[in-house]
């Protein structure tokens, strides 16, 4: 094979076709070309899609309300990822989301005062204390996972399943069923206020995310979950701490679902314990396989999870501008979802292409 040699340093090029095969090796090419196609027919059926306008100081469009709207699901698969990056699974992130919301709302509520002849409403707890109680709260759901699967080695699903269960049922305690609405102005700046042009929500998301990739990449977290996530028993032979970093993952997602419904809440201006974070679950157990994360565990990506949950909120978008009835877009997901367990089994795609072949032979 003939090398090309750089004639300013005297060393031999890398042959162009070296990286390309790393490029189509990338394992963010799959889920972004994904984004990209979506993206295309968007332009092309929806008008005015790529369209961007500025008012009252802020950006307006189809892609920010897109990135808006898709804040609480990417926050809700960055804990995700972890956790099946453990091998394990967390069905209860929905009824988190809707506990933790109720939290705050309830706390915060609004009661009407007159300054100066001027009305104005004013919180029944002071919003810090409101804040840390609904994260206070989803953390402990997230120990309480954390220890039904570590401590009492449950199944992930059968752990988690209690919660999804009790606790949107304790959500709907605390208000009695009834939507909570909030009054207090200043709340509704986590899920619909803007900063420098762009919602607010970005900067949470961006925030979390960033220190999520540092705790994994600069620290030995990554390598200690990747470990637990291949093979437990000899992580645990091996000296690691498995019970504890099974705790701190399902913690983490929790608290993640617990910002989540903090956002949801303040854009929607009140709690529905009902219906707050309902499926959420699913959605982003779909964006972290989408983006790559191995169901089997030990393979994760946390990039590849925030692409995931942009191809699901634009998914959601796409069919709602086309007119189609929601109800397809939960038929659209379980195909996506069959299509990914599919792939991400080596044994099944083997036992399809045999198939394929014994058909056309």
């Amino acid at each position: 094979m003939n090398t090309r040699v750089d004639p300013a340093l005297g060393k031999p090029e890398a042959p162009a076709a070296s990286l390309r095969t790393v490029l189509l090796q990338h394992p963010l090419l799959r889920p972004a070309a994904a984004l990209i196609v979506l993206l295309a027919l968007d332009a092309l059926l929806v008008p005015g899609f790529f369209r961007l306008e500025i008012k009252d100081g802020h950006l307006y469009g189809a892609l920010v309300d897109i990135l808006n709207r898709a804040a609480p699901l990417m926050l809700a698969a960055l804990g995700m990822t972890l956790v099946i990056a453990t091998r394990g699974i967390d069905i209860s992130v929905g009824a988190v989301v809707a506990l933790s919301g109720t939290v705050a709302a309830t706390l915060i509520g609004g009661t009407m005062v007159v300054n100066n002849g001027v009305p104005e409403y004013v919180a029944n707890t002071p919003m810090g204390m409101a804040l840390a109680a609904a994260v206070g709260v989803a953390l402990l759901c997230g120990l309480w996972n954390g220890v039904l699967v570590a401590g009492i080695r449950l199944q992930p699903i059968v752990a988690t399943l209690i919660l999804m269960v009790a606790g949107r049922g304790l959500a709907q305690l605390i208000t009695d069923g009834q939507i909570v609405t909030v009054y207090y102005k200043p709340y509704f700046f986590l899920g619909s206020g803007y900063l420098a042009g762009l919602p607010f929500s970005l900067f949470v998301v961006a925030a979390l995310f960033a220190l999520t990739l540092l705790l994994v990449k600069k620290t030995a977290l990554g390598l200690f979950i990747q470990t637990v996530g291949i093979n437990p028993v000899a992580a645990r032979l091996a000296g690691l701490r498995t019970a504890t970093l099974i705790i701190f993952v399902y913690v983490f997602c929790s608290a993640c679902a617990g910002l989540a419904g903090l956002l949801i809440t303040s854009n929607i201006k009140s709690a529905d314990a009902n219906n707050a974070g309902l499926l959420l679950e699913l959605d982003a157990i779909l964006a972290v396989t989408l983006g790559g994360t191995s169901l089997a565990g030990g393979k994760f990506s946390l990039a590849g999870s925030m692409i995931g949950a942009l191809i699901i909120q634009t998914l959601t978008y796409t069919i709602y501008s086309l007119g189609v009835p929601p109800e397809v877009n939960m038929v659209v997901k379980a195909i996506v979802v069959f299509i990914v367990c599919i792939s991400q089994s080596g044994a099944k795609l083997s036992e399809l292409r045999q198939l394929l072949k014994k058909r056309t032979a």
